[in-house]
């Protein structure tokens, strides 16, 4: 029997849960867009939401996109406000200088579930050793890249979380490309028990990007298509905008995981990013995925 379309869950051990969040936080501006509030504003609303969503599982990885250091500083405090679970701690880097500079793609964990035992950040361009801006794209982007011991069990866990470009057709389809290689590389001479990528591929369905994740020789899938519509929950679409520019509603966000995997997909869901006093969060909404891993 295929794991993933076990919908048994009550017996399921605990103890090798994992819980993926992904969420493009939209970066700190200076000049916001018609319904955007400013990020002191957005902020208290963001990390509220980050920390419901990771209190009850403490096997949860967050994955934030367009995240500036000043961003990636109210992040972690809030978390480590927080009581329950235990610290947590990230991987990543600026994307200009591979230091502070431009926005990260971090991934947050908690040491006392996930043991590190090494990380990198690759830059989605022709030379992924460095800063740089590949193909067509009219950014920076990045991919951070962490191996995780889940420390209950001794499994290894892969994990990336990154940002496709807006407006580079081809650098989405590239980087694509790439993250499939380095997948492929990272895991030929090491036994994962999963290997899971988030982010804001900026790539609908239909796009190139997207359909080189998803193709038939691709080692992963779309969780959020692959798990049966009775454990999903909220909306579909992940790009909202602010209401107002730039607004062509999307599922641009998604996380991804291995084909091969021994992981039971539990629960997906996309969540609001819009309550009753009318502030949006942020243009993206955060999707969440539950898996299990099994022997």
């Amino acid at each position: 029997m295929d794991p993933r379309d076990n919908t048994t869950v009550e017996a399921i051990d605990s103890s090798a849960s994992i819980r993926v969040i992904t969420h493009n936080i939209r970066y700190a501006t200076e000049s916001p867009f018609k319904g955007e509030e400013r990020w002191p504003v957005r902020c208290p609303r963001l990390c509220s939401e980050l920390v419901f969503n990771s209190t009850s599982i403490p096997e949860t990885f967050i994955c934030p996109q367009e995240v500036l250091h000043s961003q990636l500083v109210d992040v972690s405090n809030s978390l480590n406000e927080s009581v329950s679970g235990g610290e947590w701690r990230f991987i990543g880097v600026g994307r200009d200088d591979g230091e502070k500079a431009g926005e990260y793609s971090p991934i947050f964990y908690r040491p006392s579930i996930f043991h590190l035992k090494k990380w990198r950040t690759v830059w989605l361009s022709e030379t992924p050793e460095k800063p740089s801006k590949g193909w067509d794209a009219a950014s920076i982007r990045i991919v951070t890249v962490g191996l995780f011991q889940h420390c209950a069990t001794g499994k290894d866990v892969l994990v990336m979380n990154t940002h496709f470009d807006n407006q580079g057709v081809r650098s989405r389809e590239e980087s694509a490309k790439l993250i499939l290689n380095l997948i492929d590389s990272e895991t030929k001479s090491k036994d994962f028990s999963a290997v899971l990528v988030a982010g804001d591929f900026n790539s609908p369905v239909d796009d190139a990007a997207y359909q080189v994740m998803t193709a038939p020789e691709s080692s992963m899938e779309d969780i959020g298509v692959k798990i049966p519509k009775g454990r999903q929950y909220g909306n579909e679409i992940t790009f909202t905008s602010f209401g107002h520019v730039d607004n062509t509603p999307a599922r641009i966000d998604f996380i991804f995981a291995r084909k091969r995997d021994c992981l039971r997909y539990v629960t997906y869901a996309v969540l609001a990013n819009r309550f009753d006093d009318e502030v949006y969060l942020l243009d993206h909404r955060a999707c969440v995925a539950d898996l299990q891993l099994v022997n």
